[in-house]
C-alpha cells in the first residue's frame, strides 16, 4: 500500500533569519514614550509622610495564613477520603465482602 505525502512547493519551507535587537528600546516606541511609562508608576509610590499602617498590614496577613491553613486541611482531608474510597472500591471489585470497616463501641 502507497503511502500519502501532500504534495508541497518551496515556498512553505522558508529560513527566517532573526537578528539581535541593537536598541534598548523596543521597535515603534520613542524614548520618549518609553520615560512617560516611567513617570506614570510614581503613582504607586508610597508617600514618605503617610504613616505605615501596621495593624492592617498584620491583619490583612493574618487573614492570608488563616486562608492558607484552611484551604491545605481541606486538601488533605480531600487526598485522604479520595484514597479511602479508591480503597474500599478495589476491595469490592476484588469480590471481597468486609470491605467496610465497622468500628465496635466498647460497653462498659
Amino acid at each position: 500500500m502507497k503511502t500519502q505525502r501532500p504534495i508541497s512547493s518551496d515556498d512553505d519551507h522558508r529560513v527566517v533569519k532573526f537578528r539581535p535587537r541593537t536598541s534598548a528600546q523596543p521597535p515603534g516606541r520613542s524614548a520618549q514614550e518609553v520615560r512617560h511609562e516611567a513617570k506614570d508608576l510614581s503613582a504607586y509610590e508610597r508617600k514618605g509622610e503617610e504613616p505605615d499602617d501596621f495593624r492592617h498590614r498584620m491583619l490583612a496577613n493574618l487573614a492570608a495564613f488563616a486562608f492558607t491553613v484552611a484551604l491545605t486541611a481541606i486538601g488533605i482531608w480531600l487526598a485522604v477520603s479520595i484514597a479511602e474510597l479508591r480503597k474500599n472500591q478495589d476491595c469490592v471489585l476484588m469480590g471481597r465482602r468486609d470491605c467496610a470497616q465497622i468500628s465496635s463501641i466498647p460497653r462498659g
